[in-house]
Parts: C-alpha cells; structure tokens; sequence
C-alpha cells in the first residue's frame, strides 16, 4: 500500500453531537449539493440537508410540497461532499406523522440510499412516540419545535413563536418530550429568547437555534440566506457575504463580453498546431 495514502477522516456522529451540551457551540448549516458540501465540511459539526431544499433550489412556496425522493436525491450530493460533519437529513411532510412503522420505513429509506448519520422531525404533539420507536430501532433522531414550516398550513404563515403562555407552554412541552423520547438534539426555531433559554436549560440534549437565542448550545442558518444569496432574509439572519451581487456582476460581465465580441479570446480558443 502507498505510503501516502490520505488518512481516514472520522466522520461525527449523534452521540458526538449530544454530547456538546453546554460546551463550546455546535456549528451547523444547511446543504443540499456536493460542492457546497465539501466548503461547509471544514467548519461546520453538523450539515442539515434541510426541507428548505424546496424553497431555496426548487422555487416552491414552502416545504410542504417536498417529496422523499428529492432528499435522498440532495442527501446523498450532500454525502459525496462531506467527510468530517455529521449529515442530518430532514423527513418530509407526510413521512413520518403517522404510523410508527411508516416513519420507520421511510427513515430507514434515507438512511440506506443516502449513508446519512441522522434523520430531523419536527416534532409536533403526536411525534415523540414516533421519534422513541425510531430511536429504539437504532436510528438516530434530531427534534424540531417552535416555528414548524411544515405546520405552515395550520399555523397560517412563517411567524413567531412562544410569545404568548399557551404558545410558551406547548413548545416547552413538545422540546421535553422529543428529548425524553431520545432525540439527541433539538432545533428551536423562531422562538421567544427566554423560552429558547428556558428549553435550553431544561432539556438534557443539545439545542441548535434558528432564530432563538444565543445561550443555544448551537445555531444553524439557511446558508443560501447567510451567503446573501436572496434579496430578502428573515430577521434572525445575519449577512455574512453578497453572492447574489457577485453573481449579477459577473453574469452581466459575460453577457457584455459575448455581445461585445471579447469572449471568447485567444486564451479560450484552440487552435491547430502548425504543419
């Protein structure tokens, strides 16, 4: 065997993840393609291959129209791109809300045509038996409370959570029983800072915020939102690049060159050696 072999890379795993409760933040962004992938993997513990997968590359007016077949399509991109960070990849709308041995079919489909290290429900009311049948079953779970996306058609919009007791009491409630169920860690999205303080606090898995609070034990963001790849952003994110600017630049850069006859040039061109 070659003596330069590349030394095998130890990918991150759920207990891994649970085990960064109260220490140094867990760094976790969304991807849904292989080179994007492969940039994040450096810096990020955790990538979610996100529904938002719908919205952000697929044009859709929310998540509720993703399918199976488009995160296993965009979890196993993700999968050939990264090597360090664990790969969560979310269960769509539909998949996992009824029947224990439906959920456990369809996150067993995820993970073995994506080699994927986890699965992410949002964990609604009905979900914690779910997510304990799973986890007994040896996949590894990941909760979501608060703002819901996929709970867009009840709730009647993207809008923020746990502003109001009954709200407060429910999400709490929903965090408690994802994590005694066996959820490893718990998004909370869109919340009220104290109630995502408060969840923090009184769960003993990790929480990742999104739109929550700093005292979170991570924090996750759209990287296409952070990346400013959009005119609009919501207001927990914070811009942390320009590409859509950079992008109309250079396209615009391009589009003059063609139509001005500088592209292509000698050093674009081939041509015939002599004799």
């Amino acid at each position: 065997m070659s003596s330069h072999r590349e030394q095998a890379v130890r990918r991150l795993t759920a207990p891994d993840i649970a085990a960064r409760k109260g220490q140094t933040p867990i760094v976790c962004l969304t991807a849904y393609t292989a080179p994007m992938a492969e940039l994040l993997d450096e810096h990020c513990d955790l990538l979610l291959v996100g529904d938002s997968v719908g919205m952000v590359v697929h044009g859709l007016p929310n998540t509720v129209g993703v399918t199976m077949e488009m995160m296993i399509l965009h979890g196993q991109a993700v999968m050939r791109g990264a090597r360090r960070a664990m790969v969560v990849v979310d269960m769509p709308f539909g998949s996992y809300e009824g029947s224990a041995e439906t959920a456990y079919a369809n996150a067993t489909r995820i993970m073995k045509e994506t080699g994927c290290s986890a699965v992410k429900v949002e964990a609604g009311p009905a979900v914690a038996e779910n997510i304990e049948y799973l986890v007994k079953r040896g996949i590894p779970v990941m909760g979501h409370v608060g703002l819901r996306p996929q709970a867009i058609m009840v709730d009647g919009g993207f809008r923020a959570k746990g502003k109001t007791n009954q709200e407060r009491v429910r999400i709490l409630e929903d965090a408690r029983a994802a994590a005694e169920a066996g959820a490893f860690a718990v998004v909370v999205e869109g919340v009220a800072e104290g109630l995502a303080r408060e969840i923090t606090e009184t769960i003993e898995v990790p929480t990742i915020g999104i739109g929550a609070s700093a005292g979170c034990d991570g924090q996750i963001l759209v990287t296409d939102d952070m990346l400013g790849l959009f005119d609009w952003t919501p207001k927990f994110v914070r811009r942390y690049g320009d590409i859509r600017g950079q992008i109309a630049q250079s396209i615009a850069a391009y589009a003059d060159d063609v139509r001005n006859r500088r592209f292509p040039g000698p050093a674009e061109i081939y041509f015939a050696k002599a004799g």
